[in-house]
């Protein structure tokens, strides 16, 4: 195990210790970079187990934030605050729409780093569109999307080093008792893995992306030397529904594709997503810093995070 830095400074400072938080301050300690967590809850993954440290915030609060950024004095650093929560969000905009433009404002007018990246959403579009490019003109599908929305122009308006990077439906391996919302792949996986049927969107499509490959990407903008596009797109390169990509889970896993139960997404809590949560990048793959890493598709994700959910004794296999 990498041992932390006691130094109160900080090379990156990732705003936000939830599933992408993590992923991405996973990534870059173990790259040998000196990076603190913030956020109000102490992560699920202690981050001195891969080499990075933690410090309780509450990011909305502006004078808490000054105090840390004095304190810490970070070179780089990534927003990935939230809520995130697209059903809570749209039972209550004002609040999420106030609490992210709050965290983003807080460190967009932070005039030392050298770079600020904040990860934004597919949901800034309104889902018409099959593929939406950086050329895209945006029109938020809810209030997930508005409060995003506000939150990219905040950043850019204030820092002119900053890039919103959109990334798609983001998955990767959680475990059962993570205490919340699982990402979609892990929900499907643990469920499919006890041989218990899942219910999955048949008209909702997303192009998933890996929370290992966002976190690729992220540490190469953070070293790209020189100035950025604002705004990047990061999607995976299948397009499919929630039930396509549900049955390629199950293929993976080796349980009877029958488990996955095709339904209208307006059943359940994806109701208020665009039909089409779909990102296409146009740029990154452009970019010297981005051009060569590659975004692995829905069954090689599948594949690579098959062996983290193991099945139960007595489940059935397909034949």
């Amino acid at each position: 195990m990498t041992t932390p830095h006691t130094s109160p400074t900080a090379r990156t400072l990732i705003v936000g210790s939830g599933f992408v938080g993590t992923g991405i301050a996973r990534r870059l300690a173990r790259a040998g970079d000196d990076v603190l967590l913030v956020s109000r809850g102490r992560p699920a993954s202690p981050p001195e187990e891969y080499g990075a440290r933690w410090s309780a915030l509450d990011a909305t609060d502006a004078e808490a934030c000054g105090r840390l950024l004095a304190r810490s004095r970070p070179e780089r650093i990534v927003l990935v605050h939230g809520p995130s929560d697209v059903t809570w969000c749209e039972e209550h905009p004002a609040e999420a729409d106030a609490a992210h433009a709050a965290v983003t404002a807080n460190f967009a007018a932070y005039a030392d780093a050298s770079r600020i990246v904040m990860i934004s959403t597919d949901n800034v579009f309104d889902g018409r569109a099959w593929r939406n490019t950086e050329r895209t003109p945006v029109s938020p599908a809810n209030a997930y999307g508005r409060a995003k929305r506000h939150a990219e122009r905040l950043l850019l308006d204030s820092a002119p080093q900053a890039v919103c990077l959109r990334v798609s439906l983001v998955y990767g391996h959680e475990p059962a008792d993570a205490g919340k919302w699982l990402n979609f792949f892990a929900a499907c996986a643990h469920r499919l893995a006890e041989g218990a049927p899942v219910e999955a969107p048949d008209d909702h499509w997303t192009t998933p992306v890996h929370v290992d490959d966002v976190a690729g990407v992220v540490a190469a903008l953070l070293a790209a030397p020189g100035p950025l596009p604002p705004v990047l797109h990061l999607g995976g390169p299948d397009r499919v529904t929630r039930a396509e990509w549900a049955g390629v889970i199950a293929e993976a896993l080796g349980v009877p594709g029958g488990l996955v139960v095709p339904v209208p997404k307006a059943r359940g809590r994806y109701a208020s997503r665009p039909e089409n949560a779909c990102l296409v990048g146009e740029l990154l793959a452009r970019l010297p810093a981005t051009r060569v890493l590659p975004v692995r598709g829905v069954r090689a994700g599948a594949r690579d995070l098959a062996p983290a959910f193991p099945l139960r004794a007595g489940v059935l296999l397909e034949p």
